[in-house]
């Protein structure tokens, strides 16, 4: 399973003061949904919910997509879209991963709160269907009972089977599930506080995994077990593992499973028992750093490749990847943070911070698109990040802040682009608004929508100071409308953008702005946007 993990820097650091067998107050505890089957009638449009992309999965023709607003689906290529935010069953819940297996959709969900000044990101579950989204079942977080402090370790025949000391994880609070993974008899997850976890009766219990401490690099059911399965220090003991945090898992068969955590790589050859852990120190062939934030097996040429974070001084970020299942690594897009993967056949799609970077030759150069523009409406994708990839037959897929992007592809990153944002609906022909609002103009553009009423009218859009000066000219007398920038028939809704930037081209001061948008000779419009940095 692939997967991006959002916020990382703030889970890190929040995640070193949190005590996890602590029991909140009951104000800060999620209400768990009704575990029965579910029927949904998901809002639909011609776009996802959402524009924040985080991660993309295909399956034959149905494509998920999860946003910033929750789960979306398309069943014809992305020509219409079912949205399942504000559903009884997803409510307003994000979502942290997707996964597939044997006809059903897998779904992670989380959300925030804030506790004494401080957001804390929560873990509400997961959900599942197996009729492609019509209905639904929900299960709980994966948690510990208060008395849940040793798991059996080995093989229990009674011989070769030990009892190991593990933190119990009694609550959904910094306990988020950030990959699934999928293997005959079990289902696999990657969580933060919880570290990784399996279950043989379709998520009903869970049984946590022993994976290495940090100073050990492989353990067997012959070994004597010394130390607790403990991610974070407390009341529990000191013990303090990097290891056993987990980001990321996948299955390459039932008997090869690789795990991702905060401190390096760990694989299993039988079904999930012994481990042998890969980190930047402990190889001739090393990967590049230790934080693994994701990773994917492709099945056509049996490569491993994974997100290989900076953890140390003496660590890089860049692209790791492995032919011989991990006894070798080369590392490649030196520098870089990836997010996720994404494959075409033999293709190896990295999206970065940079750019969604392809390769067709494992790595030994690597190409990106030059440009992201809707060949229609001629709206664009600006930013560089990516989160997600994705493909099927000649399209490929891409997500990022902004938004969804296909390109049905003639060569590598040849074709045609089609963007789908997302956007509130106008109530009038009169009426604007501004997203994301506030915005910050190092990470975004932000996004003017407003009416041309269905025509191609020539629009100027002008941006003012509180004193009610002219800051920015974004546009002027240029044509909009009936298709060109527009995004929603519906209400004849088209985009522009404005990049924080004043006419000297330096972002402006944090701050309330306004716009001015004139379309045609129809009377000016006004928004406000809040520069927040």
């Amino acid at each position: 399973m692939i997967k991006r993990i959002f916020v990382l820097s703030f889970f890190i650091a929040s995640f070193a003061n949190f005590s996890f067998a602590q029991i909140l107050p009951e104000k800060f505890k999620i209400n768990t949904l009704p575990k029965g089957l579910s029927k949904i009638s998901a809002a639909t449009s011609l776009t996802p919910g959402g524009n924040g992309v985080s991660d993309i999965l295909i399956i034959g023709d149905t494509i998920w997509v999860s946003n910033n607003k929750g789960l979306s689906r398309s069943t014809d290529y992305g020509s219409n879209w079912a949205n399942y935010y504000m559903t009884d069953v997803f409510g307003s819940e994000g979502v942290s991963a997707l996964g597939y297996h044997n006809g059903t959709i897998w779904v992670a969900t989380c959300h925030s709160i804030t506790s004494s000044g401080e957001v804390i990101p929560v873990g509400s579950g997961l959900r599942y269907s197996s009729d492609n989204g019509s209905t639904w079942k929900t299960l709980p977080q994966p948690v510990d009972a208060s008395g849940d402090s040793a798991l059996v370790y080995g093989i229990n025949d009674g011989v070769r089977a030990k009892k190991v000391r593990a933190l119990p994880v009694t609550v959904n609070e910094q306990n988020i599930i950030y990959d699934i993974a999928f293997t005959s008899s079990a289902i696999w997850v990657a969580t933060y506080s919880g570290g990784i976890r399996k279950s043989t009766d379709n998520g009903a219990s869970w049984q946590r995994v022993l994976l290495p401490s940090d100073n050990i690099n492989h353990i067997s059911p012959t070994d004597t077990i010394s130390y607790s399965l403990q991610p974070v220090f407390g009341t529990f003991g000191t013990e303090n593992y990097l290891n056993h945090r987990g980001f990321s898992v996948i299955a390459v068969n039932d008997s090869i499973i690789f795990a991702g955590t905060a401190g390096g790589i760990n694989k299993s050859t039988d079904g999930g028992i012994s481990w042998q852990k890969f980190t930047h120190t402990n190889q001739t062939h090393p990967i590049s750093g230790n934080f693994i934030v994701a990773m994917a097996f492709n099945k056509v040429n049996n490569s491993l490749w994974a997100a290989t974070w900076s953890a140390n001084s003496d660590e890089s970020y860049g692209v790791s990847y492995s032919t011989d299942l991990g006894d070798t690594w080369t590392v490649t897009l030196d520098g870089e943070q990836a997010h996720n993967f994404g494959f075409k056949d033999y293709q190896v799609i990295a999206v970065t911070n940079n750019s969604a970077f392809r390769t067709q030759n494992l790595g030994a150069s690597w190409i990106g698109p030059n440009s992201i523009i809707d060949n229609t409406t001629k709206t664009s994708i600006a930013s560089t990040i990516f989160y997600a990839a994705a493909s099927s037959g000649k399209d490929v897929w891409l997500g990022n802040n902004e938004g969804l992007a296909k390109i049905t592809e003639n060569s590598i990153w040849s074709g045609e682009w089609k963007i789908f944002f997302a956007s509130q609906q106008l109530t009038s022909k009169t009426a604007t608004y501004a997203y994301p609002n506030p915005f910050s103009p190092r990470s975004d553009r932000v996004k003017i929508k407003y009416s041309t009423n269905n025509k191609t009218q020539n629009v100027t859009i002008r941006i003012l100071d509180f004193g009610m000066n002219l800051v920015k000219t974004v546009i002027q007398n240029a044509a909009r409308g009936s298709q060109i920038h527009q995004i929603s028939q519906e209400d004849g809704g088209v985009i522009d953008y404005w990049d924080g930037k004043d006419e000297k081209g330096n972002i402006v001061p944090n701050g309330v702005y306004f716009y001015r948008v004139d379309v045609g000779s129809d009377d000016p419009v006004f928004g406000k946007i809040l520069v927040l940095q």
